[in-house]
């Protein structure tokens, strides 16, 4: 080869190697100290990188990733339901560390979760759940999200990431169903509107400058604890390495609401079990079916016998009164009430109830720091109002007084504390039911139709034989002291001579096992005055009942309730009286039967009259329905209202047309016998 190619080939070689080599540092370059080619694709894919870059709050994300068609398979698009998956974040990019963090993704597309990771839903709702209005997710395991200084970046303990698999119906591909809004629940925050590209949305939330938190101990990494209806702490009083001892305190705080026969139930979330208790036991005391559970597995050699639960759902109840001072499940202060929880105004010392556990875990947990609390808590009674429970809330140790009576305290291992608040009850789905009469209608306006459920299942008529969405009949008077299903009668004859159409099929009942009756008994110039009567068509005695009452404006001339203990309720409950039985009256008997088997059965009942004066509330006009109540609860649960009012009838019109005619007559006798004499 001649010398002078020799020469070009050496010189292409080595401009090779330093091209080579020249790209090798671009390329380390960029990859070390960013802002290259690659990081800017990386960026064109993830729109939301600097945004997040960007944000000092709280960076939250959703994104859809995929699809497919579900069962049955539809022509109508709006009908097709799709299984889907998506993945939310939410990132912590302040100096300070996310207590309890909550996210709201505002689903609008029918959705319905079937599994939730890396969080459960806020208000306990069990899964698979509807939630085509929008849901709150609170973080569980991680329920906090420290900050990133003193984490040192780690996304681990500063992001939570919730994977979502669902159903959802009504958007036809490639359209991907997006939520309405993501945004950051916690108080204190506020979060613009999200933006969208695509199948992701993001938002930074940052604090509110104007928001005025409540004092709290900054000594300590724990939220103050919340007010409510009702709360649950859950205080680890002992900690070991497979086990812990806890005690869970029930506290009702509202003055109206009352629990009877309570049972509370929850979900563990790691394979816990319950193997002793005191002052409480479970439902289903299965100790030899805890062989087959998960726990068995890793206790092989574990007697199994003794152990109160394995259930991930267990229902526990209270113990009965003679059981207080057992050795053995009782001796806890304030337990053993046969699940009777009152109102504080009535009495403090039974607004509370207390139970220990002695809890087992499973791996990963067998570390003694290792405690989680259960989640998805549930609180129901006999005739009580519906709670609905948030999750678990980190609060600082409830600190408990020393044991042998010395001064010292002891602070528990641990505290969590669950906040219930009261629902009012949906349409149909009341415990119990209002009636209205007045004296100037001799009608009475029943309960509305089905105003506690209708259908099978327990929940009352057949509507195959009657009308559920018919409005009640008005009845006559005497027909509220029998039960329904003897009030066909009447209410056909009492059409009928008011002239009004018998329907046919005739409409369902109420199906309450408590109503109570409002009736307008008088009105004169200086006041006027109700009588209220409740009855009991269960089968079930009400111990220590109350009831109480939310007037309008005409509140303010309330005088005296004559036989039940009546007193006036401050705020929140302003225009309410609050009524108890008075000593010896505290029972509601239950529904006897009559004095011959044809007869129908009685219900139990009780009733007081209720003055009100005129003179702080002059301008009450009582013929316009202004005497009857907005709002009325037995035992804490708001019962269902009608829909109408009484108004006067034709008859009392007519009586007072013709007294008016017959008093303008009189007077113009008397003026003619007058010029007469003159």
């Amino acid at each position: 080869m001649p010398l002078r190619r020799r020469w070009a080939a050496l010189l292409l070689g080595v401009a090779v190697v330093l091209a080579v080599a020249a790209a090798g540092a671009r390329a380390q370059d960029y990859n070390n100290g960013g802002g290259g080619d690659g990081e800017d694709e990386e960026e064109e894919e993830k729109p939301s990188f600097k945004a997040q870059e960007a944000c000092n709050g709280a960076f939250l994300t959703y994104t859809f990733t995929e699809r497919e068609k579900e069962y049955p398979r539809t022509k109508n698009a709006t009908a097709q339901a799709f299984a889907f998956k998506a993945t939310a974040t939410v990132l912590n990019t302040m100096t300070e560390d996310l207590k309890a963090w909550q996210m709201f993704v505002g689903f609008q597309h029918k959705e319905i979760l079937v599994t939730v990771g890396g969080a459960v839903l806020l208000d306990g709702t069990d899964l698979p759940a509807n939630v085509s209005g929008g849901v709150t997710f609170a973080g569980y395991p991680m329920a906090d999200l420290l900050n990133s200084i003193e984490t040192a970046g780690d996304l681990t303990q500063i992001q939570a990431q919730i994977d979502i698999t669902g159903t959802q119906f009504g958007v036809k591909p490639p359209t991907a169903p997006m939520p309405r809004t993501i945004k950051l629940s916690n108080p204190g925050f506020r979060c613009p509107k999200p933006t969208h590209k695509q199948s992701v949305m993001y938002v930074c939330c940052v604090k509110d400058p104007k928001f005025k938190a409540k004092k709290v101990n900054t000594t300590t990494r724990y939220l103050p604890r919340q007010k409510a209806d009702l709360t649950i702490a859950y205080d680890v009083l002992q900690a070991f390495g497979n086990n812990y001892m806890v005690q869970v305190t029930i506290d009702n705080w509202s003055p109206i609401s009352r629990l009877d026969n309570w049972n509370l139930t929850w979900e563990w979330k790691r394979g816990e079990f319950i193997y002793k208790m005191r002052g409480a036991y479970t439902l289903n005391k299965e100790g030899p079916a805890c062989v087959y559970s998960p726990a068995a597995g890793y206790y092989k050699d574990f007697d199994f016998t003794p152990a109160y639960s394995c259930e991930k759902r267990p229902i526990v109840v209270d113990l009965p009164p003679e059981r207080e001072k057992d050795k053995d499940v009782g001796n806890i202060p304030f337990c053993c009430k046969n699940g009777t929880l009152l109102p504080p105004t009535m009495d403090e010392s039974m607004s509370r109830a207390v139970f220990q556990m002695q809890v087992f875990k499973l791996p990963p947990d067998l570390n003694r720091t290792a405690l989680y609390p259960p989640q998805n808590w549930k609180i129901i009674g006999k005739l009580n109002p519906q709670y609905v429970c948030r999750q678990p809330v980190r609060v600082s140790p409830v600190v408990f007084p020393d044991q042998t009576g010395l001064m010292s305290s002891t602070p528990a291992v641990a505290s969590w504390q669950v906040a219930c608040n009261i629902t009012r009850p949906k349409r149909r789905a009341a415990k119990c039911c209002v009636s209205f009469s007045a004296y100037y209608d001799d009608s009475v306006v029943p309960c509305n139709t089905c105003a506690c459920g209708c259908g099978g299942g327990g929940g009352g008529n057949d509507t195959a034989t009657c009308d559920a969405d018919a409005r009640a009949t008005p009845l006559p008077p005497e027909a509220l002291l029998i039960p329904f299903d003897n009030r066909t009668a009447k209410a056909r004859a009492w059409a009928k001579i008011k002239h009004r159409r018998v329907p046919n099929p005739m409409p369902c009942g109420d199906n309450c096992g408590l109503s109570v009756n409002w009736h307008i008994m008088n009105n004169y110039k200086s006041g006027w005055a109700a009588r209220i009567t409740i009855f009991n068509w269960q089968d079930y005695t009400f111990k220590d009942w109350f009831a109480a009452v939310t007037m309008r404006d005409h509140y303010s001339g309330y005088e005296n309730v004559y036989s039940f203990n009546g007193t006036k309720m401050g705020a929140p409950f302003n225009n309410s009286i609050f009524m108890q039985g008075l000593p010896g009256l505290t029972y509601l008997e239950p529904i006897t039967d009559g004095r011959t088997p044809e007869d129908p059965r009685v219900p139990g009942k009780q009733q007081s009259v209720i003055s009100f004066s005129r003179k702080d509330a002059p301008n009450v006009n009582i013929a316009k329905g202004e005497g009857f109540p907005k709002r009325l609860y037995f035992d804490g649960e708001e019962c269902a209202l009608p829909d109408t009012i009484p108004k006067p009838s034709s008859a009392h019109r007519r009586a007072s047309l013709g007294q008016i005619v017959m008093a303008v007559v009189l007077v113009m006798v008397v003026a003619v016998v007058d010029s007469l004499c003159l």
